[in-house]
């Protein structure tokens, strides 16, 4: 058997380490989400004994679900495009159309993280009502997506004023 070729550089084989690690987390967490949600399911109508805490472990783990792979899981290409405006524009076109939409989404996701911090912060007095789960535990995620938008928009505006990816056609 052939040795595994390296990587061409640390900065590749930190990123494929890191998506692994992200797609893993975000597995185990639907993983979780199911597992509760049969439990659900089977107290609740199996033995007509409904269990208190399932309904808020399952709303925990769908928000936690859903804000992990936004932030970390899924691709910027994979996400709400304006694909007509895009696929009719020209690359000069595209490049401004680029650098605005990232500056404001992500000026606008890092004008909203120190707020969405402070309250997140705040909010770990509280515990939720079943679990006790602090709830800078149940809602950091929304700030790790600020986190992950801001950097991504950063990214995207670098790549579009070197020229990279305007020429690429977004379709369905």
């Amino acid at each position: 058997m052939a040795p595994t070729p390296l990587p061409a550089s640390w900065a590749a084989a930190i990123g494929k380490a890191w998506r692994r690690a992200t797609n893993t987390v975000a597995g185990l967490l639907f993983l979780a989400l199911f597992g509760v949600f049969i439990v659900q399911i089977t107290a609740r109508f199996g033995f007509n004994k409904p269990l208190p805490w399932t309904d808020e472990a399952a709303v925990i783990l769908y928000l936690w679900v859903i804000l992990w792979t936004a932030a970390w899981v899924v691709p910027e290409r994979e996400h709400v495009v304006f694909d007509l405006l895009w696929n009719s524009a020209n690359l000069r076109t595209r490049q401004a159309m680029r650098v605005a939409g990232n500056l404001l989404v992500g000026g606008l996701a890092c004008v909203a993280l120190p707020a969405s911090w402070d309250y997140v912060h705040f909010m770990g007095r509280e515990g939720s009502p079943v679990l006790g789960i602090s709830f800078m535990w149940i809602y950091l995620p929304f700030v790790m997506l600020l986190v992950a938008v801001g950097a991504r928009s950063a990214w995207a505006i670098v790549q579009a004023v070197q020229g990279r990816g305007l020429d690429t056609e977004l379709r369905l």
